[in-house]
């Protein structure tokens, strides 16, 4: 890897990273709005995590999304609910490398390998993203099966609807 790419694919990434982030903002905004019923004067602004950040990793979204869940049982606890009102969404995918697929920390081919996966199994996908180009697709998979980490959308065939953007 050249030293000039190094620049580009850090920018790519923080801009996914953003992009990301302003998805989910832009995502849970009506919500916001409707359980908030102060003035927009009044509000505490939202703090967004760094954009800057280099690295799309399984474990950062990880930590995400289980932030977002704690929040969310205690919204649903002070609310007296016993559980919250969250759309849950899963999706599945079919292995189709043969003779296994390799599971990485990050969505390209050069980060660590952290497992594999059998030819044949069924995985749970959180979401997708852009990242390395494998046999012209470039769309890897956050796998949530035990340890959240990457795989490529090359060799995982869905079941049922397509995974949702991270």
């Amino acid at each position: 890897m050249s030293p000039l790419s190094r620049p580009s694919r850090l920018r790519r990434l923080g801009l996914c990273v953003a992009t990301g982030t302003l998805a989910a903002l832009t995502a849970a905004a009506p919500a916001a709005m409707a359980a908030d019923p102060q003035p927009v004067g009044q509000r505490a602004e939202a703090t967004a995590p760094d954009p800057t950040s280099d690295e799309l990793s399984a474990s950062a979204l990880q930590r995400e999304h289980e932030a977002q869940q704690k929040e969310a049982r205690q919204e649903a606890q002070q609310q007296g609910q016993a559980r919250p009102q969250a759309p849950k969404r899963t999706y599945k995918g079919r292995v189709i490398a043969k003779p296994y697929l390799l599971l990485r920390d990050k969505p390209t081919r050069s980060s660590r390998v952290v497992g594999s996966v059998k030819y044949g199994s069924v995985v749970h996908i959180f979401c997708k993203t852009q990242g390395d180009n494998v046999d012209g697709n470039n769309r890897w998979y956050l796998l949530t099966d035990g340890t959240w980490a990457w795989g490529s959308a090359r060799y995982i065939e869905n079941i049922g609807a397509a995974p949702k953007w991270c």
